[in-house]
């Protein structure tokens, strides 16, 4: 009989141990910070951010969205970060390239001529808005030698 109980007690230890060695499925890996900044500005590959529908623009605190109506920047997650932007009042180039500034992922920098390009654009996403801070100061902050554009900005960008 003790015979037996052993056979029975060594059956139930293999079919424990066969059923914990089931389908456990791995944790997927987790996301870098880098991942996770580009997915804020890109989504999934490209997101454009407009002004049209409610989005503002503030230059030292005074709105200026009349300047910027219907800005659009879109972003893109290309192997070469690629930007394109439109009714910038020559603030933005219309095309370039962008990458991030610093260490922190929460600032970029444009590539270009315009006034913006090379400035640290620190950003902050909370759904479907996007926040962008930036500022131009003297040299550099005037377009064709008239318009002043030296400031503190502040762009709250909808999703498109």
């Amino acid at each position: 009989m003790r015979f037996t109980y052993l056979k029975v007690l060594a059956l139930i230890s293999l079919v424990a141990l066969i059923q914990s060695c089931g389908d456990d499925k791995p944790d997927p890996p987790q996301k870098t910070a880098e991942e996770l900044a580009v997915e804020a500005l890109t989504g999934t590959g490209t997101l454009t951010w407009e002004t049209a529908g409610g989005g503002t623009v503030k230059r030292d605190g005074v709105v200026v969205t009349d300047l910027y109506q219907n800005f659009e920047l879109t972003l893109s997650s290309t192997s070469s970060k690629t930007y394109t932007s439109r009714n910038s009042n020559e603030l933005f180039d219309a095309s370039g390239t962008w990458s991030f500034a610093g260490s922190g992922f929460n600032k970029i920098t444009l590539s270009g001529v315009k006034p913006a390009a090379g400035r640290e654009i620190s950003f902050t996403r909370n759904a479907d808005n996007l926040k962008l801070i930036f500022t131009i100061s003297a040299p550099g902050a005037r377009i064709n030698g008239t318009f002043a554009v030296a400031g503190n900005y502040e762009f709250d960008l909808l999703k498109k």
